[in-house]
């Protein structure tokens, strides 16, 4: 699991597929992680209610920038009720709450499961997430 995690880490901080402006976004939120210095600006395009289209920007650990990336792939083509819904499987998730099957649901992001046993990481892991929730319920 230790490599599966790193491999994931790794690929999504070096290369990232989602790092990139958006500049025709319909909705901008910043998220910050004051404890180790995250910033990262979440950018999605919302039409019919569905996640066309996304990104984010800023600098980051690797595993605040990793998460971020992992977690536009998931909600592309998602509706907002179900990003919600993979947003609130991952917060489950990192506090050790969910079941392995919504840890299934949650694919490449499931990689992430074990942060919770870093605690001082934890906030780096959920950053893309909760700024993700908090952008999509002030979009309603």
């Amino acid at each position: 699991m230790n490599n599966f995690y790193n491999e994931i880490l790794t690929e999504h901080n070096v290369r990232p597929e989602f790092k990139f402006d958006l500049p025709d976004a319909t909705l901008k939120l910043e998220g910050v992680n004051p404890n180790c210095g995250d910033d990262i600006w979440l950018n999605l395009k919302i039409e019919d209610g569905v996640i066309q289209d996304a990104s984010f920007s800023g600098d980051g650990c690797a595993i605040s920038q990793a998460s971020a990336d992992i977690m536009i792939g998931m909600i592309l083509g998602k509706t907002k009720e179900e990003a919600l819904h993979l947003s609130d499987l991952f917060l489950k998730m990192i506090k050790g709450t969910a079941t392995e099957e919504e840890i299934e649901e949650l694919e490449e992001a499931s990689a992430l499961k074990d942060i919770a046993h870093m605690p001082a990481r934890v906030k780096c892991a959920v950053l893309g997430w909760r700024t993700l929730r908090e952008a999509l319920e002030k979009a309603e």
